[in-house]
Parts: C-alpha cells; sequence; structure tokens
C-alpha cells in the first residue's frame, strides 16, 4: 500500500499562497489547506504549530521576494522611500496577503531583511541611536496600516466598488449644506479613497520622513 506523500514546507506555502489569492485570512483554514493539499490537518501541524504561524511564514514569503535584488542606493529618506514603493508593489500583488502582513506581522528572514534595511537607513540619518527603535516602530505601523488599507479596496468585486461609490456620491454630493458646510463647500474637489492611492501614499511618506529630519540635531 502506497503510503501519502509528504509535503515540503514550500509546497504547504505555494498552496497556502495560491488559496490566498481568493481567499481571505478569516475564512482560510489549515482543515482547507489540508484538504487542498490531499493529506490532513496533523501532517500540516508537524511544519507550523497554528495557523497564526502558518499566515506569517506565507506573508514573510513577500517580504523575501521584496528583498531579492534589492540594493540600497541614495540617502536614508530615498531608501526608505524606495523600500517601501518595494513592498507596496509586492503587496499588490498578493491582496490578501498584504491583510495577513498588517494584521499578523511576520518573523522570517524576509521579515529580519526589511527590518535591517529600516534601521541601517535610518542609523545613517544621523538620528542618535536611541531615537532609532521608536522611528523605526513608526515607520512600519505606517507601511502596514497604508498597505494593508489599500489592499482592502483592491480586494472588492466591481459590484462591491461599484456600490461603495454609490454610497460615496450620494454621502458627499448629497450633504446637505446648512448641517455639514464644509462638506457641501469641497464636495466636488473630494476623492474616494481608491483614487490616486500611489500618490497618498508617497506624499505620506513624505511628510513622515520630513518629521523625523526636522528630529536630527
Amino acid at each position: 500500500m502506497t503510503g501519502r506523500r509528504r509535503w515540503s514546507t514550500e509546497e504547504i506555502l505555494d498552496t497556502a499562497a495560491e488559496l490566498l489569492r481568493t481567499d481571505d485570512a478569516e475564512s482560510f483554514s489549515v482543515r482547507k489547506l489540508a484538504a487542498a493539499l490531499g493529506t490532513d490537518s496533523s501532517s500540516l501541524y508537524r511544519h507550523f504549530r497554528n495557523k497564526t504561524e502558518l499566515l506569517r511564514a506565507v506573508a514573510d514569503r513577500i517580504l523575501l521576494a521584496t528583498m531579492d535584488g534589492y540594493r540600497p542606493e541614495g540617502d536614508w529618506k530615498q531608501r526608505v522611500t524606495a523600500l517601501a514603493l518595494r513592498l507596496r508593489e509586492a503587496f499588490g500583488e498578493q491582496l490578501q496577503l498584504a491583510a495577513v502582513w498588517g494584521r499578523y506581522g511576520s518573523g522570517g528572514t524576509g521579515s529580519r531583511l526589511v527590518m535591517e534595511e529600516l534601521l541601517q537607513a535610518l542609523r545613517t540619518s544621523g538620528l542618535p541611536d536611541e531615537e532609532v527603535p521608536a522611528r523605526y516602530h513608526c515607520i512600519v505601523i505606517l507601511l502596514a496600516a497604508l498597505i494593508s488599507s489599500e489592499a482592502a479596496i483592491g480586494t472588492l468585486t466591481p459590484k462591491e466598488y461599484e456600490q461603495g461609490m454609490e454610497q460615496f456620491r450620494v454621502a458627499v454630493l448629497g450633504a446637505d449644506p446648512e448641517r455639514f458646510p464644509a462638506l457641501a463647500h469641497f464636495a466636488r474637489d473630494i476623492r474616494p479613497l481608491g483614487t490616486d492611492r500611489r500618490a497618498a501614499f508617497e506624499e505620506i511618506l513624505a511628510a513622515h520622513l520630513a518629521h523625523i529630519e526636522a528630529k536630527i540635531p
């Protein structure tokens, strides 16, 4: 009798990433993954202790891909910006995993490579060493929030997106000017959340880095 196939860690992560292309982290389960592999859940727990550890490992592969071929260039702000845009692009191709990263984080080699580059860039900025960890923490929170929120919009179906746009138009253009005078005044110029996300991403990041630069002795 032929024994059940033993799946490698990389094969398990490949299949999990494929499932997460169409499934979110909430509905994803080790049981579903095991079914897709034609095995039982217990065999997967030899590789990962629980679902959260598995999701973190899948997200870490995105970070590894982000750092593949990366070479730091320019001053500290250019380095942070270049890395941030690489992260945004990488997770933009794996929208569900952006939400996973934003929620669960990662603790693998990819995560360490990203941390190392951000910390090295901040050390070259002129900040005192004792301030670098706090500034690093704020940057990571900012990036995770921006990337995961953008990915959440990207996972909407066309119907859901159009419904959201209609609600936006009603809420903004139909605002009562007596009750919402500022909203009515700027209504024609206010853009939906899904508009010009890259430009907003770059502007918010640049403003935060300028804030850090102003703190440098």
